[in-house]
């Protein structure tokens, strides 16, 4: 892998490094048109601060407003994910099984995702410091740094040519790589059409089809509220979800907010005395990752989740409450 090769990179360089200021919003956009740019082929590697490694290849393809992508991991467990649009479809081959579920979840890497009614500028500076070649390929190296304590700061390597993430750090708020994202290798000249995965992506027989169901919601309308907004974040979507096809099968209610870069999760379940008894609150820390769980009222565990510093998670925890 180009440019850093692990996850324990070197500090940020120092502001005297290149000193240009851009404006972040003109940087995202630029880096979200990549997406249909360009089709491509490569592979990419993440590691987490704990030096854990997993590798995937991926398949990019777009004809006009249709986006189909394959990934497919090359560590772990064998499985093959396509993602069209928000629908997405994993493939199981050791147990023959195919999952079809939805996805809206906010994304960096390898394209940042737009987020309605975001200010990022207002939570972020966007400094370039310089050009850095990434895969065979030469890239801006742009940090976000935040504005607050509230959220963490990132280090993108941007293709120059197409504005593709090519390369994503998480920083922690002492400037520490919490976790990479990169790609090893990247092909811009594949064959790889969209109709084509997309023809990939239905050829599901032969599998044991798994669809849970899921239901848009509200909080709202789900009893729920937060009473104090968390500094620039905001609601993004909320899903009711079963947890399997089995009639009587629990649910999870999940809310998502974010401010165009990060995202925070809420999923809220009916409480499980063998699972949540005699716990009154969790908190756990996976990288760049942080989880905090706690008993919410009476029958409800709320579980909080996001690539956030731990105090955003107790703000959310602090204000979600019952509604009715």
């Amino acid at each position: 892998m180009a440019a850093e090769s692990s996850a324990s990179a070197a500090p940020l360089p120092s502001a005297q490094a290149v000193s240009v200021d851009l404006d972040v919003t003109q940087w995202m956009a630029h880096m979200r048109g990549a997406a249909c740019r360009r089709s491509y082929v490569g592979t990419f590697v993440v590691i987490s601060a704990t030096g854990a490694m997993s590798s995937s290849r991926i398949a990019h393809a777009c004809d006009g407003s249709l986006q189909v992508e394959r990934v497919e991991t090359l560590s772990g467990v064998p499985r093959t994910v396509f993602r069209r649009n928000g629908e997405v479809r994993t493939f199981f081959a050791s147990s023959r099984t195919v999952r079809t579920d939805r996805s809206d979840t906010p994304a960096l890497f390898p394209q940042p995702s737009v987020v309605a009614g975001t200010k990022l500028s207002q939570f972020y500076a966007v400094q370039r410091l310089g050009l850095e070649r990434v895969a065979g390929r030469s890239a801006d190296v742009l940090w976000l740094k935040p504005q607050d304590d509230l959220r963490l700061g990132y280090r993108i390597w941007a293709d120059q040519e197409t504005g593709l993430v090519m390369k994503l750090q998480t920083l922690s708020p002492n400037a520490k790589v919490m976790e990479q994202a990169a790609f090893s290798e990247i092909d811009w000249n594949a064959s790889v059409k969209a109709e084509d995965l997309s023809r990939a992506m239905d050829a599901v027989d032969g599998f044991q089809r798994v669809s849970p169901e899921v239901r848009k919601t509200s909080a709202q309308e789900e009893g729920w509220v937060l009473r104090q907004p968390v500094e620039g974040f905001v609601p993004v979507q909320c899903y009711r979800r079963t947890l399997s096809v089995e009639a009587g099968a629990r649910s999870v209610l999940q809310c998502l907010y974010s401010d165009g870069l990060a995202s925070v999760s809420l999923f809220m379940e009916p409480m499980d005395a063998t699972r949540h008894g005699g716990v009154e609150v969790q908190e756990v820390s996976m990288g760049a990752t942080q989880m905090l769980a706690r008993r919410a009222g009476e029958d409800t565990w709320l579980t909080i989740v996001g690539e956030v510093p731990r105090k955003t998670l107790h703000l959310f925890s602090k204000h979600w409450e019952r509604s009715r």
